[in-house]
């Protein structure tokens, strides 16, 4: 993969597989806008790693599901490196809960964070790609999304629009010449997910329960999942619109 030249936006890229996406993309030559809303501190942190490698990156902090923060984080790409190639939205929440058991502001939250975050910078993307004649956008969904989960009914629901919005988009705008793909990952050992374990009563019955989900016997790895994204966004995938990938250790098989 060769990403020289081309500059890409990754959303809540200040840990796990945003983090690794950032750090990948990079490592292939692209220019990398590095957002995440939780604090500057790991945010600046992806950026500063990158430009310690010999890379080049800037930090778009903020909550891309306001409005403001999706455009800016475009127009800083476009002003600090020309331009726009790729778009990785990769932000996301997790709150647990059935439909009886979420609250009204936990429904919105992750409707915000993981949903209108997407079509917002989506939304915010298109001119800037169209203008390099086209280009291409990875929305990172969830096996969740295809595969009932137990106690994440409205997490699955968010993860579900975000795969029938990616098919969606990849009709509207082949003609722009912009692709549009998804990624569902399996459970990933992102630091949500060992905080999630550590914080557990019983942490080592915690992480069986995850693994064993997986039918490979493992959680998967934030820079395996990193890798599939690239690939997608990749000249190597020029072929590929509309397309759901599955990296998930066999759970949807």
């Amino acid at each position: 993969m060769d990403f020289s030249g081309r500059t890409a936006i990754v959303t809540g890229s200040g840990a796990g597989i945003g983090r690794e996406t950032a750090l990948l993309l990079a490592s292939h030559g692209a220019n990398v806008v590095v957002n995440s809303r939780n604090g500057a501190g790991r945010g600046q942190a992806t950026v500063d790693e990158i430009v310690a490698s010999g890379g080049r990156a800037a930090y778009a902090p903020g909550d891309v599901a306001e409005p403001a923060t999706a455009a800016g984080a475009v127009e800083m790409a476009v002003t600090e490196f020309g331009g726009l190639d790729i778009l990785v939205n990769n932000a996301g929440l997790t709150i647990p809960g059935t439909v009886e058991t979420t609250s009204e502001d936990d429904v919105q939250r992750m409707l915000d964070v993981n949903v209108t975050s997407t079509i917002l910078m989506s939304r915010a993307a298109m001119p800037a790609l169209r203008a390099r004649g086209g280009g291409t956008i990875v929305n990172v969904a969830s096996v969740a999304g295809i595969k009932g989960h137990q106690d994440r009914a409205v997490y699955s629901a968010t993860k579900g629009a975000i795969v029938a919005l990616s098919r969606s988009m990849a009709v509207d705008h082949v003609p722009d010449g912009i692709r549009v793909n998804c990624v569902c990952p399996g459970t990933t050992l992102t630091p949500a997910i060992e905080e999630k374990i550590n914080s557990s009563p019983d942490p080592d019955a915690a992480e069986r329960a995850f693994v064993h989900r997986q039918p490979m016997g493992r959680l998967g790895l934030p820079r395996e999942i990193a890798h599939t994204i690239a690939h997608v966004a990749s000249a190597e995938a020029a072929f590929m619109t509309g397309s759901v990938v599955v990296i998930d250790g066999g759970m949807t098989m």
